[in-house]
C-alpha cells in the first residue's frame, strides 16, 4: 500500500513565497512538465486531483455492481466468462486508482469508508439499474466508450501517476468496448425481440449516457481550474462532442435510433451534434446518492465490505509479521 505524506510549507495562498513557487508551477505545466507526488503542487491542485481520483476509483467498483449481478444470468459460458474478466478488472482498476489518490495523502481507508457511508461520490451512470441482458451489452459498449474519451484525455494530463494509471487502464477498457460492442451487434442482428430488447436498453440508458461527461460549461464548477493545470486537457462538452461524433453513427449502423425528445442532429457545417441539454439538477441529484439505484449500490458494497473483514485482518497480521525481527537464537 502506498502511503506519501507530504510536509509542505507553502502550498497555501498567502503562505510565504507562494505565488513564486505557484509561478514556477504553472511554467513548469506549461512546458508539459508531469508533476510527481513529491513535487510542490497548490493545496488547491492537490484538493482537486484527490477529489476527482477518488470519485474515479469510487466509480470503477460501484460499475461492477450492476454487470455483476448478470454473471449467473449469462445467456452462455463464453458471455459468462468475458463478463466475469471485465468485472474483475474494474476492480482492479479502482485498486489503481485508489493507489494513485494515496500518493497525494489521502489514504485508502478514508476512501473506502467515505464510499460506504454515502459521503463520497460516483458516475452518475452507476445509480441506475440493469434490467436485462441488454442492459449489460449497453453498459459494457457504451459507457464503456464514454469512459475511453475521458480516460485517454486524462492519461495525458499534468499529474504523473493517474495519467500512468489510466494508461493501463485503458488497455484493459479497449477489451471491454470491443466486447461490449461484439453483445450489441448479436443483439441488434439477432431476433426481433433481442432487437428491441437492445433499443428499449438503449432508450433508457441514453439520458445518463448523455450526463455521464458531466454538466456543461456553463454549468460546471471544476471545469476552468482543471483545465488550466492540465488535469483535463477537453472540457465536458468537447468530451461529450467527442463521443457523439465517433458513436452515433455507429448505433444507426446498428439499426438502432436515439430517442426523439432529445433532438439529436449533426451540424453538417460544423460536425457538432445539436441536443436537447440535459436536466443538470437531475445529474447533481443522482450523484448526490438519490439515483434509482444509488440506495442497493450502498447496501451491496457495506456487505461486502463487513465480509470481507477477515481478509484485510489476516493481511494486516501477516504484515505484521513479516516486520518483526527473526530471533537467531
Amino acid at each position: 500500500m502506498i502511503r506519501c505524506n507530504h510536509v509542505v510549507q507553502n502550498d497555501k495562498l498567502g503562505d510565504p513565497g507562494y505565488e513564486e513557487s505557484l509561478a514556477a508551477f504553472e511554467a513548469r505545466i506549461a512546458h508539459g512538465d508531469k508533476v510527481e507526488a513529491g513535487d510542490w503542487m497548490p493545496d488547491a491542485y492537490r484538493r482537486q486531483l484527490i477529489r476527482l481520483i477518488h470519485v474515479h476509483a469510487n466509480s470503477e467498483i460501484c460499475g461492477a455492481l450492476p454487470e455483476g449481478g448478470w454473471i449467473p444470468h449469462a445467456p452462455n459460458l463464453k458471455r459468462k466468462l468475458a463478463l466475469i474478466a471485465k468485472v474483475q478488472d474494474e476492480v482492479g482498476h479502482a485498486q489503481l486508482l485508489y493507489r494513485a489518490a494515496e500518493t497525494l495523502g489521502k489514504s485508502r481507508e478514508e476512501m473506502v469508508e467515505e464510499l460506504i457511508s454515502g459521503k463520497a461520490k460516483y458516475s452518475n451512470v452507476f445509480h441506475y439499474h440493469a434490467e436485462t441482458w441488454a442492459d449489460v451489452a449497453t453498459i459494457s459498449w457504451l459507457i464503456d466508450a464514454g469512459a475511453i474519451v475521458n480516460q485517454r484525455m486524462m492519461a495525458e494530463g499534468s499529474y504523473g501517476p493517474y495519467g500512468r494509471a489510466l494508461k493501463r487502464i485503458c488497455y484493459e477498457e479497449a477489451f471491454h468496448l470491443t466486447h461490449g460492442y461484439d453483445m450489441c451487434i448479436t443483439l441488434a442482428g439477432g431476433t426481433k425481440k433481442q432487437h428491441d430488447m437492445l433499443q428499449d436498453a438503449l432508450n433508457r440508458w441514453w439520458k445518463p449516457i448523455m450526463m455521464f461527461h458531466g454538466p456543461s460549461d456553463k454549468e460546471s464548477r471544476h471545469n476552468e481550474i482543471l483545465m488550466k493545470w492540465q488535469v483535463k486537457l477537453k472540457s465536458n462538452d468537447e468530451q461529450r462532442q467527442e463521443f457523439l461524433r465517433q458513436y452515433v453513427p455507429k448505433i444507426y449502423e446498428l439499426g438502432l435510433t436515439i430517442p426523439e425528445e432529445w433532438n439529436l442532429r449533426l451540424d453538417e457545417d460544423t460536425g457538432d451534434w445539436h441536443y436537447t441539454e440535459p436536466d443538470w439538477a437531475e445529474f447533481l441529484s443522482v450523484v448526490r446518492g438519490n439515483g434509482p439505484a444509488s440506495a442497493l449500490r450502498l447496501r451491496t458494497r457495506k456487505m461486502a465490505h463487513v465480509e470481507g473483514a477477515w481478509v484485510r485482518e489476516a493481511l494486516e497480521v501477516a504484515a505484521r509479521d513479516e516486520r518483526m525481527p527473526v530471533s537467531v537464537n
